[in-house]
C-alpha cells in the first residue's frame, strides 16, 4: 500500500467513524428511553477511560492496573473546583482535571524505566491500593456540603450530555489517531515488541514510556471528570482498585487502542449486566462471554479487534499480491542501477574503536580491540562462534555498559551516551534476531527506522534495492529472510554515518546472500553510509568488504584487505582449527 493509499484508507475510516458518532448523537437521545440514555452515557464514559488503557496497555504493552486511580484524580479536581465555584465552568474544569492526573502518571511511570512485566504490574496495583485507601478515608469534594456538580446549560439534560461525552470520546480518538502516525506513536508500537530495537532506531525508551503514562493519565482524568458530570457526586467505590483490574482484563481481551475496541469495552464494562437482565438472560452468560474472549486473546496473543483488523489487512494484502503478480509480465523491466564503486573510502575514520575491553566477571569477551571503519567503506568483522563479534557491536552501540576503551564517531566520543543517543548521532545497528511488530506494514517500519517521513518513491527505492517484497505488505506476511533485509533497509533509511549489520544474510540462500553482498558494496556511494558487517558467509564478505578484521576469543588476530586477510594462515587456523598452522 502506497503512502497515498494509506492516507486515503485513514480518511475513509475517519469519515465512517464520524458518521457513526453523529448518528449516535442523533438517534440515542431521540429513540431510547431515559434509562437507556443514561446507560449509554455510562458506556461512553467507560469508553473514554478505556482509551487510556488503549494507550498504555494496547499501544505500549505495559501492564498498568491503576487507570481508575487516575480517573479519580480527574473527578476529585472537577468536584473541588465546583465546590470552590472556580471560574471557567465544567468544560474547563474537565481539562484541568485531566492535566492534574498527568504528573501522577509520570511519577507512576518512572518505575517502568527499570522494571517491566509482572513486577511493574505490582507497582501500579500498589498505587491503586494506596489510592483506594486514601479515597475511603476522605470524602470526595461536595459530599459533606451535598453540592452536586452542575452541567453546562447546553448539556444539562441527559440526551445533550450524551452528545457531549460522544464529542469528547471522538476528539480523543481523533487525537490518538493523529498521534499514532507520528514518530512517538509508532515508537509505542515498536516498544511493545522490543525496547532494544526501538533504542537502536534512536527512540528514547524513557521519554516514550513516560509520554505514554502521561497521556493515558490525562485521558483517564478526563474520563473521571465526565463521570462526575454524569453523577453529580461520586464516591470512592466508583474508582475502586478492582475496577482498574476488571477494565485491564477487558482491555487485554478487546483491544481499546482501536476506537471500536474502546466502544466495545465501554459497553461490556458498563451495561452488559443490564442488557442481560433486560433480555432475561442469566448474568453468568456475561462471565462466559468474557472467559471465551479472554482465552482467545491469550491463545492468539492479540486482542479481538487486532485479530479482526489483521485478517482484513491480510485479505487486502493477498488481493494486492495476486494483482501484483498478475501484472508482473506487463510492467516494464526495471533499469539496472548504474555501476558504482564498491568503496568510496576517503581514509578519514567514520568510526574509531580503541582498546575496547568487555569483561563478564572473570571472562574477558573482548580484550583491547582496535577497529576503524573509514568513511565511505564497507568493513567486515569476522571470526568463529564465540569470538566476540556481537558483543563488539553491542558495546559500540551502547547496549553493553561498563566497558573500557573508547568509541568515537567522526572524532566525537560516544562513550557516555545511551543507545538511543548514539543512534541519533548516526550509529545504527541491526540484530541477529529481528523483532519487528507484525502489524506494521513495511512502509511504516521504514518510517520508524528513518525517524522521519519517507516519500513513496524513497521507500520503494530502498525496498527494491535490498530485494524486499512490495512495501504495502504487513510484516506478518513477510518471511524471516525478507524481514532481515527489511531491517537492513530501515537502518540505511536513517542515512547514519555508520550502520553495524549483525549477520544480515541469515535465512538467505547462497545466491541471495551473494546478491546482498553486492548491494552492500554499493551502499556507501549510493546512500552515504559506511558499513561494519558481521557475517559468517565468506562469499558475502568478499563481495561486500574492502577490509576485514578477524576476532578470535576476543582478540584481534588479523586486519587488512579482505583477500589478504582471508588467505592468512592464522585466520584459516581460527576458522578450521588447524593445529599445525603457526600463529603470528
Amino acid at each position: 500500500m502506497s503512502l497515498t493509499e494509506r492516507l486515503a484508507g485513514d480518511r475513509r475510516a475517519l469519515v465512517t467513524g464520524l458518521g457513526i458518532a453523529v448518528a449516535a448523537c442523533v438517534l440515542v437521545p431521540a429513540v431510547l428511553p431515559a434509562y437507556w440514555v443514561y446507560l449509554a452515557i455510562t458506556a461512553v464514559v467507560s469508553a473514554v477511560i478505556m482509551q487510556s488503557y488503549g494507550v498504555i496497555v494496547g499501544r505500549v504493552g505495559v501492564m498498568s492496573l491503576c487507570q481508575m486511580s487516575f480517573a479519580s484524580i480527574g473527578a476529585w479536581v472537577v468536584l473541588r473546583l465546583n465546590v470552590a465555584d472556580a471560574p471557567g465552568g465544567f468544560l474547563v474544569w474537565l481539562v484541568i482535571g485531566g492535566l492534574a492526573a498527568v504528573p501522577v502518571g509520570v511519577a507512576i511511570g518512572l518505575p517502568a524505566l527499570r522494571i517491566r512485566g509482572v513486577n511493574l504490574a505490582v507497582v501500579t496495583f500498589g498505587f491503586a491500593v494506596s489510592a483506594d485507601i486514601v479515597l475511603n478515608a476522605n470524602q470526595m469534594p461536595g459530599m459533606s456540603e451535598l453540592k452536586t456538580l452542575e452541567r453546562p446549560a447546553l448539556f444539562e439534560e441527559d440526551g445533550a450530555y450524551f452528545v457531549l461525552v460522544v464529542i469528547v470520546f471522538t476528539l480523543i480518538a481523533l487525537g490518538l489517531a493523529v498521534l499514532n502516525r507520528t514518530r512517538l506513536g509508532m515508537s509505542w508500537t515498536e516498544l511493545r515488541h522490543s525496547e532494544r530495537a526501538a533504542a537502536a532506531h534512536g527512540v528514547s525508551v524513557a521519554r516514550s514510556k513516560l509520554a505514554a503514562f502521561a497521556i493515558s493519565a490525562f485521558i483517564a482524568g478526563v474520563g473521571g471528570g465526565l463521570m462526575a458530570g454524569q453523577l453529580g457526586l461520586v464516591v470512592s467505590g466508583n474508582f475502586a482498585m478492582m475496577q482498574s483490574l476488571a477494565l485491564f482484563a477487558v482491555a487485554i481481551m478487546i483491544g481499546p487502542h482501536n476506537p471500536e475496541g474502546a466502544v466495545m469495552g465501554g459497553i461490556f464494562g458498563a451495561v452488559m449486566a443490564t442488557i442481560l437482565e433486560k433480555l432475561d438472560l442469566p448474568q453468568d452468560l456475561g462471565g462466559m462471554l468474557f472467559g471465551v474472549g479472554a482465552v482467545f486473546a491469550l491463545r492468539s496473543g492479540v486482542s479481538q479487534t487486532d485479530f479482526t483488523r489483521s485478517r482484513k489487512r491480510e485479505r487486502a494484502a493477498r488481493a494486492f499480491l495476486k494483482e501484483y503478480e498478475a501484472t508482473a509480465a506487463d510492467r516494464p523491466a526495471e533499469p539496472e542501477a548504474p555501476a558504482v564503486p564498491a568503496t568510496v573510502a576517503t581514509g578519514e575514520p567514520a568510526l574509531t574503536v580503541s582498546g575496547l575491553t568487555v569483561r563478564y566477571g572473570q571472562v574477558t569477551a573482548l580484550d583491547a580491540v582496535d577497529l576503524t571503519v573509514p568513511r565511505g567503506a564497507v568493513v567486515g568483522l569476522i571470526g568463529p562462534n564465540g569470538a566476540g563479534k556481537s558483543t563488539f557491536i553491542a558495546a559500540v552501540t551502547g547496549f553493553v555498559g561498563g566497558y573500557t576503551g573508547s568509541v568515537a564517531l567522526a572524532g566525537d566520543p560516544l562513550d557516555r551516551l545511551s543507545p538511543s543517543a548514539r543512534a541519533g548521532r548516526g550509529l545504527r545497528r541491526t540484530f541477529q534476531t529481528t523483532t519487528i511488530a507484525p502489524e506494521l506494514t513495511q512502509y511504516e517500519y521504514l518510517t520508524i527506522g528513518a525517524g522521519r517521513s519517507l516519500s513513496t518513491e524513497e521507500a520503494d527505492e530502498l525496498l527494491d534495492f535490498f530485494g524486499c517484497p512490495p512495501g504495502r505488505l504487513p510484516v506478518s506476511m513477510v518471511d524471516a529472510g525478507a524481514r532481515r533485509l527489511l531491517d537492513v533497509a530501515a537502518a540505511i533509511a536513517a542515512r547514519p554515518a555508520v550502520a553495524l549489520l549483525d549477520e544480515p544474510a541469515a535465512g538467505q540462500s547462497a545466491a541471495e546472500s551473494l546478491a546482498l553482498g553486492r548491494r552492500l558494496a554499493q551502499v556507501p556511494a549510493r546512500y552515504g553510509v559506511s558499513v561494519l558487517l558481521v557475517e559468517h558467509d565468506m562469499d558475502l564478505v568478499q563481495a561486500a568488504c574492502s577490509e576485514v578484521t578477524v576476532l578470535d576469543f576476543g582478540h584481534v588476530i588479523a586486519t587488512g584487505p579482505t583477500g589478504q586477510v582471508l588467505a592468512d594462515p592464522t585466520v584459516m587456523a581460527a576458522y578450521l582449527g588447524t593445529a599445525d598452522v603457526p600463529v603470528a
